[in-house]
């Protein structure tokens, strides 16, 4: 439990300027939506070691291991561990960093809006963290 407290007070003092700060719409990223989802899918099965590589290397450096990255998720965001549907939003620009939003609905029909914290790295896009943010009141 320790795991994840440090780690919702990490999150929370990084990640908390997302609504205050201005915000530009940016065009999709295929690339951006695919990494989320491939991750999401790792989760499905439990294959925490996929699941991992897709995080940044801050977030894998906090973790330290793909079972305490995945311990972490499913205990502090089960509604991405496992979703029942997951849809994209809109790509924002806060920063000069990208924000992926996504709506997940879990298993028991709750809805949870997620901003996904993206970093490119070597060329390749990496989750950086996650924030949970209101759920819209309509479909995506």
């Amino acid at each position: 439990m320790r795991i994840i407290w440090v780690f919702v007070v990490a999150v929370a003092l990084s990640l908390g300027g997302y609504r205050a700060q201005a915000q530009e719409v940016v065009p999709p990223e295929p690339d951006i939506e695919a990494v989320i989802a491939e991750q999401i899918e790792a989760f499905r099965v439990d294959d925490f070691g996929t699941a991992f590589g897709f995080a940044s290397p801050g977030i894998q450096r906090m973790f330290g291991s793909p079972e305490r990255f995945g311990a972490m998720v499913r205990d502090g965001y089960p509604m991405v561990w496992r979703p029942g549907e997951v849809n994209f939003g809109l790509l924002r620009e806060v920063d000069d960093t990208l924000w992926q939003e996504v709506l997940i609905t879990d298993q028991a029909g709750r809805r949870f809006g997620l901003a996904y914290r993206m970093e490119q790295i070597d060329g390749d896009w990496r989750i950086g963290g996650v924030q949970v943010i209101p759920a819209p009141d309509v479909a995506v």
